[in-house]
């Protein structure tokens, strides 16, 4: 049974796809960025991979892109020019390995070259001159723009070679030669040329070949459909022999480990490539084998195109979440699946404010562009509401507010467009914030105290939590309040503070609605910040006693520049916690409430007692609570709950018998 969503979510893919399609390969028109579509049509195949019964002819997985257009002669071609699969990690290469061994080819020789981003072209020569040039089309038809070709100043008008002959490659416009393009369209004041590829296509589908002359159109060989020779490496070398301009970057390889190596270099090297690429093509080299392998639907066997990392990417909204900064300022960020945007990990993404949501019109469950603004941070381009849900609706700002900050309220000051925690004060927000980080159930930094906040922060020599650890005793002992043997103290108790409890640093670090138990389950669960600092909603939301909001809560403090930042600059000077594994310790799967007064220690301490010993501390009793520890002046309330859920009631020497002291 295939689920209605996914039916939906098929149907507007393909929609969108050929919609995309039609303005790219035919129009010369980019609706949105060739990234952010290939993410959509790898999402398509993966849906259809899994559920085949959605296959259908028109998919535009079955059909290699566009259609010849009515103001050229069309062409049939010979042998379909068809498109490649893409991939997009060395996982997928090594599936598409497995896959044709078990067809045969067993370790195959493998030839690799860059992926050229140009507009693919079929040159026929008889005699040795060159009789025509049919652009792709829709792969069977192309369109005959054979005038235009004449004028590429490196394409043959003839060649050494009597025979009948079909050279393919791309017609590519040079990095260099687009930005000089662009450089006199500003001078004549006309607007500029939006890619080199979007251009060379556009040139070459003009009827006026004076216009294709006028432009440094190039093409770029890289296969040859006749003379059909034995390896895909002679076909460049004959290219090459017969005055054809290849991309020089072609090696063979024997093992997906030096295949993968090899594209690993030209990931970094094609920034200097003259032309412009978005990956690689691995092909078989053995062109018997190639050919034996056949074609799966529209693509062939024995070849794939492994593509970079976007610098652009569709993907899912799956929540916005509220973070509140350091100044009260409440900022909206979108979350989504893990996502991989210019080769790093993207999870989500500012949203700005209340204004940018309505520009936008973001909804949860949208489909969303995104890219690296300046490649560190992540932006939402657009909207794709050819994707909506049909339940979608509108994102209500302030109720979203009053829902994950039910305790707090909130104003949008006349002429600003964020919306700020009603009365925030940002400096008293800082002492607040460095309070805590030092506070008992944060890290305990004896001597940084609230007095002591106050006079560091005062004097200007903590701005952020960081500051502390770039304290000198020298600037501590010119406040009034310190001398020369205290502020050392405090200096000692700050650096000592660089390594601690994973379970503390969660606490210290003022997530809200984290205390100290949900923090210690947090340290458990993912065993170190990063993790924490990746996890997903859905990851959040699995772990007992984390609810949405709580979920949501975290998120939003992860989503934070501020807090990020906060955190680098952290790791930088050397504050790096620790998981303390407790699973192990003789209270492991107790949990214990403190009522009363006890003679021996002080409630904080018994709780930090209770959890190094692997048990749980908490404030209530519920069905859960193991013992009730009942000291001096204990309540009735809670001993009526022991009593209702059968917990039992211990006194303090009992108490200290289970610690072992």
């Amino acid at each position: 049974m295939i689920p209605n969503d996914v039916r939906e979510r098929v149907d507007k893919l393909r929609d969108l796809i050929n919609d995309y399609r039609y303005h790219y390969h035919v129009l010369d028109e980019s609706i949105m960025s060739e990234a952010a579509a290939d993410s959509l049509k790898h999402e398509l195949s993966q849906l259809e991979e899994k559920y085949p019964e959605l296959i259908t002819p028109d998919s535009p997985t079955q059909r290699v892109a566009g259609k010849a257009l009515d103001k050229f002669q069309k062409v049939t071609h010979s042998e379909r020019m068809i498109s490649l699969a893409d991939v997009f990690s060395e996982e997928e290469v090594a599936d598409w390995l497995d896959r044709i061994a078990k067809l045969g080819a067993i370790n195959p020789e493998l030839f690799v070259d860059i992926k050229m981003d140009g507009l693919a072209m079929a040159l026929i020569y008889e005699d040795g001159l060159l009789k025509q040039a049919v652009t792709r089309g829709d792969g069977k038809v192309g369109e005959d723009v054979t005038m235009n070709v004449r004028t590429i100043q490196n394409v043959p008008l003839s060649i050494p070679q009597k025979e009948h002959t079909e050279v393919r490659g791309e017609v590519v416009i040079f990095k260099a030669d687009f930005e000089k393009l662009n450089e006199e369209q500003r001078a004549k004041g006309k607007p500029e040329f939006a890619n080199p590829r979007n251009l060379a296509a556009g040139t070459i589908r003009q009827l006026d070949p004076k216009i294709a002359a006028s432009r440094p159109l190039k093409f770029m060989g890289y296969d040859m459909v006749s003379p059909n020779l034995p390896k895909n490496s002679d076909v460049y070398e004959r290219l090459e022999a017969l005055g054809f301009r290849t991309s020089k970057q072609q090696k063979i390889y024997h093992d997906l480990a030096g295949a993968m190596g090899f594209i690993r270099e030209l990931e970094t090297a094609r920034q200097d490539l003259p032309f412009g690429t978005d990956g690689a093509v691995i092909k078989v080299n053995d062109r018997k084998v190639y050919q034996a392998l056949g074609i799966v639907g529209k693509t062939p066997r024995a070849a794939v195109a492994f593509k970079y990392p976007a610098e652009e990417v569709a993907t899912t909204v799956k929540d916005i979440v509220i973070s509140i900064g350091r100044t009260g300022a409440a900022t909206p960020v979108a979350v989504f699946d893990p996502v991989q945007v210019a080769g790093s990990t993207v999870r989500h993404a500012s949203l700005h404010n209340a204004d940018e949501i309505a520009r936008l019109d973001i909804r949860i469950g949208d489909t969303v562009i995104i890219y690296k603004a300046g490649d560190i941070i992540p932006q939402v381009n657009r909207v794709l509401t050819e994707l909506r849900p049909s339940s979608s609706e509108p994102y209500d700002y302030e109720k979203a507010l009053a829902e994950q900050y039910p305790e707090l309220e909130f104003e949008r000051p006349a002429g600003e467009v964020v919306y700020r925690v009603k009365g925030s004060n940002a400096g008293e927000m800082l002492k607040r914030a460095v309070e805590y980080y030092a506070s008992k159930p944060g890290l305990n930094i004896e001597g940084l105290g609230e007095k002591n906040v106050v006079a560091l922060i005062d004097a200007g020599l903590v701005g952020s939590i960081a500051d502390l650890y770039t304290l000198t005793a020298g600037q501590v002992e010119a406040l009034d309040r310190f001398a020369e043997i205290s502020a050392h103290k405090l200096i000692d108790n700050i650096q000592a503070s660089k390594n601690p409890p994973l379970a503390r640093f969660i606490t210290a670090i003022g997530i809200r609605h984290i205390g100290t138990q949900t923090a210690i389950d947090l340290a458990a669960h993912f065993k170190t910040l990063d993790a924490l600092r990746d996890a997903t909603e859905s990851e959040l939301i699995e772990m007992p006693g984390i609810g949405k909001i709580v979920a949501e809560s975290i998120l939003a403090f992860f989503a934070d520049e501020d807090n990020l930042a906060l955190l680098d600059r952290l790791k930088e000077l050397g504050v790096e916690p620790v998981y303390q594994d407790t699973s192990g310790g003789k209270l492991n799967g107790l949990s214990f409430v403190v009522t009363g007064t006890l003679d021996s220690m002080g409630r904080d301490a018994a709780a930090e007692k209770i959890r190094a010993l692997g048990g749980e501390f908490h404030s209530s009793v519920v069905k859960t609570t193991s013992y009730l520890v009942a000291g001096h002046n204990t309540g009735k309330s809670k001993l009526e709950k022991a009593a209702k859920y059968g917990t039992e009631v211990i006194d303090e020497e009992k108490f200290l018998e289970l610690l072992g002291e």
